[in-house]
């Protein structure tokens, strides 16, 4: 880790030198010479400094369908970026080794690559734009911002992977150099965002994720990982999907992943795909036109159908397309115009 340190962006002073982070929602008091729950960020004689700014702990090239978002730019590559930490330390993270480090403990080796240079990169390697992923890229603000920033001045689009806990404010200076917002809705109860997120009301979530689409115009999409006995249950995933249908439109794509055994959440046993069927059917019958099935890899709900005639139009098995029948944006059987971004 770097020795420099990024002063923060949107934090406010306090008596006895303490100060509180804006940037997430939970909006973390911090005392002298103390850390907020992230651990990325150090009050330091009275001013919130990032231990993180140009930190990466991950970076590659993958297909966008990795994110997942399957109605933005399918087939596109992009510089996939991680650093360390995360406002959230669920119990079954993938991505625990870097989402759950604590900068001021951790010797995991990070690479420096500023701003500039990851725009560099994506455009050597033919990306269609940088997406911040791996873990929850809002503890990164200000990296992600300056990036996103370039990102636009040199013809490449943005997209953050999250788990949509940014504060509204944040979200506005980041709104007009982001395109696409791929949302974590992990649950739908106060009691499973306890649980899983150590989040006591999950509702600034569902309000930031509409301010996205409404008042900033990114593409939206939103993925639900079902784990057994926590969040498989019918009254949540109806209310799921009733939220996308009347918050963000019947149009909006649901992806619904299986959970696989993890960390503290070994003992939960995989998802049934029966299950995920269910699922899916919910979304369905709330009437919600693009519902997806996830890591269930050569299932038929990774492809895409017209919601008009129903016509096969991207075929997928996991992350890669083999075939691709959208033209202009539209349904080449029926003309429907297939909602998205599309080259």
């Amino acid at each position: 880790m770097s020795d420099d340190l990024k002063e923060a962006l949107l934090y406010e002073a306090l008596p006895d030198s303490r100060v509180r982070c804006n940037i997430c929602q939970r909006r973390c008091e911090i005392k002298p010479e103390a850390s907020g729950y992230c651990y990325t960020r150090f009050n330091k004689e009275g001013k919130l400094y990032s231990f993180i700014y140009s930190e990466v702990s991950c970076s590659m090239v993958s297909p966008i369908e990795k994110k997942p978002l399957f109605h933005f730019y399918p087939g596109s590559l992009w510089l996939s970026l991680g650093t360390l930490g995360c406002n959230f330390r669920c119990p079954g993270c993938q991505n625990w080794k870097i989402a759950h480090a604590r900068l001021n403990l951790n010797e995991r080796k990070v690479e420096h690559i500023t701003p500039k240079e990851s725009v560099t990169l994506a455009k050597r390697d033919g990306c269609k734009g940088i997406s911040w992923t791996y873990n929850e890229p809002t503890i990164w603000f200000e990296y992600t911002l300056d990036g996103a920033k370039l990102a636009r001045e040199n013809g490449l689009l943005t997209n953050y992977v999250t788990n949509g806990f940014i504060t509204p404010e944040a979200l506005d200076l980041l709104g007009p150099y982001l395109d696409a917002f791929r949302v974590d809705i992990k649950g739908f109860s106060d009691d499973f965002y306890k649980k899983i997120c150590h989040v006591y009301d999950f509702k600034g979530i569902l309000e930031v994720t509409k301010r996205a689409k409404e008042k900033w115009g990114l593409w939206v999409e939103i993925i639900t990982n079902i784990i057994p006995g926590y969040n498989d249950d019918e009254a949540q995933l109806k209310s799921i999907a009733s939220w996308i249908k009347d918050d963000l439109g019947e149009f909006t794509p649901w992806h619904l992943t299986q959970f696989v055994p993890h960390l503290e959440l070994s003992h939960i046993p995989t998802t049934p795909v029966a299950t995920l069927e269910k699922a899916r059917e919910i979304g369905l019958k709330e009437n919600l036109k693009y519902v997806y099935l996830g890591n269930v890899w050569g299932h038929p709900a990774e492809n895409t159908y017209c919601h008009s005639c129903k016509k096969l139009l991207i075929k997928r098995k996991g992350f890669y397309i083999s075939q691709n029948h959208i033209k202009d944006g539209k349904c080449p059987f029926c003309g429907t115009t297939i909602p998205g971004r599309f080259s």
